[in-house]
């Protein structure tokens, strides 16, 4: 269950920084270069510089990236462009977006949230991670003794109970507000009432979290406790770094948006659509599907609308024709027969077919360059009008995200699915609020 604690996080001071909007940013792993650049500019306080610091010439152990951001967040404390919370709160923090012309709204609470190594508690993980990425966000860790960016957790409140409480305490009351750059709103209240924090602590009491988004994140901070513990003789069970900022979501939310990540691949050799329907012949029923990259959203719309993962689209440049592959029951078995080690559940997922089945197994292309992920359908579609067949891209595929059940029921089977398996729209932002890993 997740031990909830309420905290006296660090605030950017509005009197300061102005707009809320001018100093927040996505999770690190979503800025590019190009969107870098443009929070560096947008304000000299903007969270970038904390998250995801410019490597500069000449960096070297004693002066980097993450001594920079270091040096940004004490240096801001000082100057009071950050406040730290005069009593413990939990932070309501609610997403007003459309997606697909409809309006929603995702609601939740964050919170310190204590930690659990994955496996022997009821945190649980759904996706795989790299030592790379771990690696990166220990030494920021170190270097700014802070949670910068909040973990998303799901957990379930079938009934809404939580969602209610929260709800109910932001009636009336002025939220802290930011727009980002994609239209999406979002809103935060800092809540330091005792009773009403005892019962969000009562209504989450039971209840597993599934990590949705931040396994990195959550892994380096067990990390990082374990590494203080062992630096000090051990560390007192309320130790904040015995806790992660996490963002708690019921489940249930009517906002709970999962989108697909499509795969535009390199590295492969031009194939042609005819080539490709032979080589998936043994485990797909293949049916071409028209041509043109611009056919790819009908295409889309059709598996999307029958929700099937055991039905992938792909594209060949080569000959601009679109194919549909539907697994079939020999496909089962060979993929049964492939990942026997794995679940049913797990080897059901699409993505798991596309890189398991498809690439590694009939494809024959286990080594090849990260492939381009995107998440629209219109994305995929201008990339392709605007790659060079010969060069760029060999092959799409449009291919079912996992659904929050998919998540539940796999992370309780104890399985982790492949990277990029869901994405979470909208993302959170950091720069709401930072959790201090210091008493």
């Amino acid at each position: 269950m997740p031990q909830v604690q309420a905290f006296r996080g660090i605030r950017y001071d509005l009197a300061h920084v102005g707009s809320l909007r001018d100093v927040v940013a996505p999770p690190y792993d979503v800025i590019d270069a190009e969107m870098q650049d443009r929070l560096y500019k947008r304000h000299p306080c903007n969270v970038v510089r904390l998250i995801l610091n410019r490597e500069e010439p000449g960096d070297d152990d004693q002066e980097n990236r993450y001594t920079r951001a270091a040096r940004f967040f004490r240096s801001w404390l000082r100057q009071g462009v950050l406040t730290r919370e005069a009593d413990p709160a939990l932070y309501v923090y609610q997403q007003r977006f459309d997606y697909n012309d409809q309006p929603y709204e995702r609601l939740g609470v964050m919170a310190r949230v204590r930690l659990e190594p994955f496996g022997q508690g009821t945190i649980y993980p759904h996706e795989e991670t790299y030592p790379g990425p771990k690696q990166d966000r220990l030494k920021l860790m170190q270097a700014c003794r802070a949670n910068l960016s909040q973990i998303f957790g799901l957990v379930p409140d079938a009934e809404m109970k939580a969602g209610q409480l929260l709800a109910g305490a932001i009636l009336d009351r002025t939220p802290l507000e930011a727009v980002d750059d994609l239209g999406v709103t979002h809103r935060v209240w800092p809540v330091t009432d005792v009773d009403w924090i005892q019962q969000v602590q009562a209504a989450y009491a039971g209840q597993p979290t599934f990590i949705a988004d931040g396994h990195h994140r959550y892994e380096t901070a067990c990390l990082y406790r374990d590494l203080l513990a062992k630096e000090q003789g051990g560390l007192d069970p309320q130790h904040p770094a015995n806790f992660v900022l996490m963002m708690l979501v019921g489940m249930s939310d009517p906002g709970m948006i999962v989108l697909p990540t499509h795969r535009l691949f390199r590295g492969l050799p031009p194939i042609d659509s005819t080539t490709l329907r032979e080589k998936l012949s043994p485990a797909f029923e293949c049916k071409p599907a028209g041509a043109g990259a611009e056919r790819g959203r009908e295409i889309w719309s059709q598996i999307e609308t029958e929700a099937r993962q055991d039905q992938i689209a792909f594209y060949t440049p080569k000959d601009d024709q679109w194919t549909i592959a539907t697994l079939t029951t020999t496909g089962h078995q060979r993929m049964a027969q492939r990942c026997a080690d794995r679940t049913p559940r797990w080897r059901s997922l699409g993505v798991a077919l596309l890189h398991h089945l498809v690439m590694d197994d009939l494809l024959d292309a286990q080594n090849l360059p990260r492939p381009e992920y995107v998440h629209d359908v219109g994305e995929v579609v201008e990339f392709l009008q605007q790659a060079s067949p010969s060069t760029d891209i060999q092959l799409a595929a449009l291919v079912m995200p996992a659904t929050v059940d998919d998540i539940r029921t796999l992370s309780l089977e104890g399985e982790r699915m492949p990277q990029k398996s869901t994405y979470f729209y909208p993302k959170l932002l950091s720069g709401l609020v930072f959790n201090p890993l210091e008493p």
